[in-house]
């Protein structure tokens, strides 16, 4: 048996020449196309879908890995593997497949997973987005500067390039980390970029953010873009899309247009329609600050009340935040329902404990009142819409769109839409 410390410095050199085999065996597509890699905490998958559909709508043929799903040329289907991003072979044949249908451009979300085993590695990319960075799979990495170098790499990757670019959100906290890479071309953006280092060239400044139950407006260095996906972290979604977009060189008009039209990808803020009278949001935030912008996004409904569904990742992953998740449900939702949030081979029972801890921390919650532990997920979403009436809001947090949940190590199908759906049909379902 090889010793642990050994195995773990093994890894990098297995893991590199994988990438490199993988890359020879499809014949290094990604040097044939455009590539675009997006990275950060938050906002990967939504940003990547903004600029595939950019490009698409600039006439571009566009290819799409991320999170939720691929797409290649308008042809999309979902993502089962429950990988941000895809191993090195799985992840090469699906852009030989892009260059074989004629995209002249890829974007692919790329994770700090990922980069860790080397999967970007032979992916020529040619442009680096870094939508935010906030604490999460620190178990994983062994802290939080060690998850932020990861994500570093995609830059240090791209400043390599002749005329490589960089697309960068100058209102993190870490961004100087990102700027750090000497990436030919560089493009920031945030509410607070003209104020910004003078490392970055173009600089496009958010100002006169409007926000509404219908749709998003705000300007960018006195251009008005407008948009159905709605909070304001989708503003800075969309800025990262649209200073991509712009520094591919495609003419504002095209950008605004696209953006008038976007489609979120499905999971993320998404609107169940039904005919209660109530708003129905399905949203990914498994983590803390996205949790928090979800809730915060949940009462520009307006709503009489918030009901929240929460979860904890098991799988021994960022244990720290669960507790946190409930103080945020706490403060924010007026009904809070703890449930079941895929646990892998972890106690459901145990993680959910630790999130009621924190959901209990102000001692105004009373359990069976305003307060819930549900394991079953089905029993929590039907409790939900038992409780609702005509002007509350539910929020689903913690899977979007995922099409599986994996309890005691089994994995089993499952979609919060689906089963929003499918527990809004049934005539046994007694209202409050």
């Amino acid at each position: 048996m090889i010793p642990g410390a050994l195995y773990r410095r093994l890894q990098g050199p297995y893991h590199f020449a994988l990438a490199f085999l993988a890359a020879v065996a499809c014949g290094f597509p990604s040097k044939k196309m455009t590539v675009i890699g997006v990275t950060g905490t938050k906002g990967k998958t939504t940003t990547s879908y903004l600029i595939e559909q950019i490009l698409s709508r600039a006439g571009y043929k566009a290819g799409l890995a991320t999170t939720v799903s691929f797409k290649i040329a308008g042809r999309e289907w979902v993502n089962e593997t429950k990988q941000t991003m895809l191993g090195r072979f799985a992840l090469q044949r699906l852009l030989r497949e892009m260059v074989r249908e004629g995209c002249t451009h890829a974007v692919v979300e790329t994770s700090s997973e990922g980069i860790l085993q080397h999967r970007q590695r032979f992916v020529d990319y040619d442009m680096a987005v870094f939508t935010n960075v906030t604490p999460e799979h620190l178990e994983r990495h062994g802290g939080f500067a060690n998850y932020r170098s990861a994500k570093v790499k995609l830059f240090e990757q791209v400043a390599k390039k002749k005329e490589g670019i960089g697309v960068y959100n100058l209102d993190d906290q870490n961004a100087a980390y990102f700027l750090a890479p000497p990436v030919k071309n560089k493009y920031g953006f945030g509410e607070r970029a003209a104020d910004s280092s003078s490392v970055v060239g173009h600089q496009y400044k958010i100002s006169n953010i409007q926000l509404s139950p219908t749709e998003t407006k705000f300007e960018m260095n006195g251009e008005w873009f407008e948009m159905p996906l709605l909070g304001g972290f989708n503003v800075m979604n969309a800025a990262a899309a649209i200073t991509a977009g712009l520094a591919l060189k495609i003419p504002v008009a095209n950008i605004a247009d696209a953006v008038r039209i976007a489609k979120p990808p499905p999971g993320r803020f998404e609107l169940i329609p039904n005919n209660r009278a109530i708003t129905i949001i399905v949203d990914y935030s498994y983590e803390t600050a996205s949790f928090e912008k979800a809730l915060e996004a949940t009462r520009l409904f307006k709503p009489q009340r918030v009901i929240a569904i929460i979860g904890g990742t098991g799988g021994g992953r960022d244990k720290w935040r669960r507790p946190i998740l409930g103080e945020l449900a706490d403060h924010y939702a007026d009904i809070v329902i703890v449930t079941t949030d895929d646990p892998y081979d972890e106690d459901p029972e145990a993680i959910m404990d630790e999130i009621l801890e924190g959901a209990k921390k102000t001692g105004a919650r009373v359990m069976g009142d305003n307060l819930f532990r549900i394991a079953d997920r089905r029993e929590a979403i039907r409790k939900a819409l038992a409780l609702a009436k005509a002007g509350d809001a539910i929020l689903i947090s913690g899977m979007g769109a995922e099409r599986s949940i994996t309890i005691n190590g089994k994995e089993v199908p499952w979609n919060d839409r689906q089963a929003v759906e499918e527990e809004l049909g049934k005539s046994d379902l007694v209202v409050s």
